[in-house]
C-alpha cells in the first residue's frame, strides 16, 4: 500500500498539470481586463511570478552544472547523470505547483497580505533571525527524523534515489517532505509579516535566494572557493557547500543541515572530511582532470538543434532531437551565440560516458554545418580540428574519431591532412568510415542482386560498391565522371568488375528497388524508384521520406553496449543510448586497442573486421534492436 503524501496527485498528467496554474493566470487576467482596480488580484501575478523566477533559478543552476566545458575539473562525483536519473527527476518542479497553491490559498485566507508595502529593511532582518533560530534546527532534526526506517522507506529514499547530485534533485522529493520544506520557508517569512516588518521585497527574497542556495548544495560542481574557509574560519559554520552536502548523499548519517553546518557540528553530525574534501576538489580545480581514453569530434549542425544540448534543457537533450515550437523564440539569441562562437569560441567538451572502466567524451568544434561550405571559412575549421586532435595528443588520449563535416574529403581528406602533417602523433585519428559501411552492407537482405547507389565516387560510396561487386551484387553507380568510375572499376577484382556498371540517368533505377544514396537527391529524382523500393542512406541530411509506398532507412548508428554508464543526452536524432556509426567505429577503435590511423580511403578488405569487433563488443545495428 501506498504511503500517504507519498505520491503527487497531479503525476499522471504529464506536461498538462502546468493547467493547475490556469485559475490564477486567468484571475490576474480578468482583473486586468473587467475590473477597475487591478491592484486587488495582484497576488496572483506576484505568486505566478516568483514560481517562474523559482524555475528560471533551478535552469540556471542546471546550465552551468552540465557546461563541462567550465566545471569538469570541479566535479565531486566523476559520473554523468544517466538517462533514469533524468526521467526519475523530470518532475522536479512539483514542489512549485505545491507552493503556489499554498500561497494562493494563504492570500485568499488573509487579504491583507495583498496590502503589503514594497519594502522594509526590518523584515529582510527578522526572516534572517527567524530563519537561523527556528527553521534551520527545525530543517535539521525533521531531517534526522526522515532518516529513520520507516520515514527513509516510503519518503526520503526518493531524494536519495539519484546518485549524482544536480540542481534539479533538490525538488526530487515526496510532497510530505515538501510541505515539511513549505514550513522551513513559510515560518521567516510568517514570522516578519506578523510582526509587521513584512514586505513584497522580502517575500521575493526569501524565497529566491533559499531555492539558489538549495540549487548550490544539489550541484555536482564545487563552486565555493576554500580561501574563503582559510581567511574566515567561522564561515564554515555558517554556509554549506556542494562537496558538503554531496557526502550526505553518499554517507547519509551526517551533514544533516538545511544550510548551516553549526547544527551538525551542535548535533554531533558533522561529517569529519567535509573540509579534507572540500579543500582537495578546490585545489585540483586548476588542474586538468581524468583524461578520456576516447573523443569523439562532432560540430553543431544547424541554430536549431544547437539548443538540443544538456546545458541548455536538459530534459530535451535526453530525446532524440526534433523541431519544436517553443524552440523558436530562442532562435535570435542561438544566432547571436553562433556569431560570438565564430569569434572567440575553442573546441569544447560537450559530454561524457563511461565504457567498461574507459572515459569517453564529446568534443564540439565551435562551427555550424553551413559555415563548412563557406570557402574562406575551410582554414579556420581545420585550424579547429588541428588543435583538438593535438590537444588530446598532449592529454593522451588514445583514439580521436572524425564526425560527419569534420572528415570532409574536400576539407581534409578524411583526415589525412592531420596525419600527413604530423606524422609522430600517438593518438590514432579515425573517421569511422569503415564501421558506417559495415552497417550500411549489413542491412541489406542476402537475396539483394541490384542495387543503385548515388554519392556513387564518394569514399563510403566507393568502398560500398567495391564490397558488393564482391559479394557479385550488381552496382548501377550514378556518376558522370568516368574518369572517377574508371579508377574505381580497377581496383575491383577482374572477376568481378562486370558487376559494377556506371549510370548517368536515375532512369536507369526504375526498375530497382534498392537504392543506396550517398548524395542527396529531390523528391523528383526519388519518384523514378519502383514501388516498394527500400531507400538506405548515408547523406546529411536525410532524404525527405516523401514515397508513402517506399521505406527509408536511418543515418548509419549504433547502438552503444548496455553497460554503459553515466550517458544522459542523445546524440541529434538518434535515440537513446545510440551514437552515430562514426562514433561507434572510434569507440571500437579503442576497445580494441588498435594502433593504426583510420583515414582516408576506406580499407574494403576491414570492412568485415570491423563489423566483427563490433559486434563482439556489444554495440548491436539499430535496425536489429528495432526488430
Amino acid at each position: 500500500m501506498v504511503a500517504p503524501l507519498s505520491a503527487w496527485p497531479w503525476e499522471h498528467l504529464g506536461i498538462f498539470k502546468y493547467i493547475l496554474y490556469g485559475p490564477l493566470a486567468a484571475k490576474a487576467w480578468y482583473s486586468w481586463m473587467y475590473e477597475d482596480n487591478i491592484l486587488k488580484d495582484l497576488w496572483c501575478i506576484h505568486i505566478l511570478l516568483i514560481c517562474t523566477l523559482r524555475g528560471f533559478i533551478h535552469q540556471l543552476w542546471s546550465s552551468y552544472n552540465n557546461m563541462f566545458f567550465l566545471t569538469r575539473n570541479r566535479w565531486i562525483k566523476q559520473q554523468g547523470v544517466d538517462f533514469k536519473q533524468i526521467d526519475d527527476e523530470w518532475d522536479w518542479d512539483n514542489f512549485i505547483i505545491l507552493q503556489a497553491m499554498l500561497a494562493s490559498m494563504a492570500c485568499l485566507i488573509f487579504p491583507s497580505l495583498n496590502t503589503l508595502p514594497l519594502w522594509n529593511l526590518k523584515g529582510f532582518i527578522a526572516s534572517l533571525l527567524l530563519h537561523v533560530t527556528i527553521s534551520e534546527p527545525l530543517y535539521y532534526w525533521a531531517h534526522r527524523f526522515f532518516h529513520k526506517p520507516y520515514l527513509f522507506n516510503h519518503y526520503h529514499s526518493l531524494h536519495h534515489s539519484s546518485p549524482v547530485p544536480h540542481p534539479f534533485t533538490a525538488g526530487h522529493a515526496t510532497p510530505l517532505e515538501h510541505l515539511v520544506l513549505c514550513t522551513v520557508i513559510g515560518i521567516p517569512i510568517t514570522g516578519s509579516i506578523l510582526m509587521g516588518y513584512g514586505s513584497t521585497a522580502m517575500i521575493y527574497g526569501h524565497v529566491l535566494v533559499f531555492d539558489f542556495v538549495r540549487c548550490l548544495g544539489h550541484s555536482n560542481a564545487e563552486v565555493v572557493p576554500h580561501e574563503v574557509f582559510n581567511k574566515l574560519p567561522f564561515l564554515r559554520y555558517f554556509i554549506y557547500t556542494p562537496t558538503y552536502h554531496c557526502l550526505h548523499h553518499t554517507e547519509m548519517e551526517t551533514n544533516f543541515c538545511l544550510f548551516m553546518p553549526l547544527f551538525d557540528a551542535l548535533g554531533n553530525t558533522l561529517n569529519t572530511k567535509s573540509l579534507e574534501l572540500h579543500k582537495k576538489i578546490t585545489s585540483n580545480s586548476g588542474k586538468n582532470g581524468r583524461v578520456p581514453d576516447f573523443v569523439f569530434l562532432a560540430h553543431v549542425v544547424d541554430i536549431m538543434s544547437a539548443m538540443h544540448t544538456p546545458f541548455a534543457l536538459r530534459s530535451f537533450a535526453s530525446t532524440p532531437f526534433c523541431m519544436r515550437m517553443f524552440l523558436l523564440p530562442f532562435w535570435p539569441l542561438t544566432f547571436m551565440i553562433m556569431l560570438v562562437m565564430w569569434g572567440w569560441s575553442k573546441t569544447f567538451l560537450f559530454s561524457f560516458y563511461n565504457l567498461r572502466g574507459h572515459l569517453h567524451q564529446t568534443w564540439v568544434v565551435p562551427r555550424f554545418g553551413f559555415q563548412y561550405f563557406l570557402p574562406f571559412a575551410t582554414k579556420g575549421i581545420n585550424k579547429h580540428i588541428e588543435e583538438a586532435i593535438l590537444r588530446a595528443d598532449r592529454l593522451g588520449v588514445k583514439v580521436i574519431s572524425l564526425a560527419a563535416l569534420n572528415k570532409n574529403e574536400a576539407l581534409n581528406g578524411g583526415g589525412t591532412l592531420f596525419v600527413n602533417k604530423h606524422p609522430d602523433l600517438n593518438v590514432r585519428v579515425v573517421h569511422g568510415n569503415t564501421l558506417t559501411a559495415a552497417v550500411i552492407l549489413n542491412e541489406f537482405s542476402k537475396d539483394v542482386k541490384e542495387v543503385f547507389l548515388t554519392g556513387a565516387t564518394s569514399k563510403l560510396g566507393r568502398a560500398t560498391a567495391l564490397y558488393l561487386c564482391r559479394k557479385r551484387v550488381r552496382v548501377l553507380m550514378l556518376t558522370s565522371s568516368t574518369e572517377r568510375f574508371q579508377k574505381i572499376l580497377k581496383e575491383a577484382p577482374v572477376d568481378c568488375q562486370n558487376y559494377l556498371v556506371q549510370v548517368t540517368k536515375y532512369q536507369a533505377a526504375q526498375n530497382c528497388k534498392t537504392w543506396i544514396v550517398g548524395k542527396w537527391i529531390t523528391p523528383c529524382e526519388q519518384s523514378w524508384a519502383p514501388s516498394g523500393t527500400h531507400f538506405h542512406q548515408f547523406v546529411v541530411p536525410p532524404i525527405l521520406p516523401i514515397r508513402r509506398d517506399c521505406t527509408y532507412g536511418d543515418l548509419a548508428a549504433m547502438r552503444l553496449p548496455p553497460d554503459v554508464e553515466g550517458l544522459g543526452s542523445c546524440e541529434y536524432t538518434m535515440e537513446r543510448g545510440v551514437v552515430h556509426a562514426c562514433h561507434a567505429g572510434g569507440v571500437v577503435h579503442q576497445l580494441e586497442g588498435w594502433n593504426h590511423h583510420e583515414v582516408g580511403a576506406i580499407d574494403v578488405d576491414r570492412i568485415d573486421l570491423v563489423w566483427e569487433a563490433a559486434l563482439k563488443h556489444g554495440l548491436k545495428p539499430v535496425s536489429s534492436v528495432n526488430n
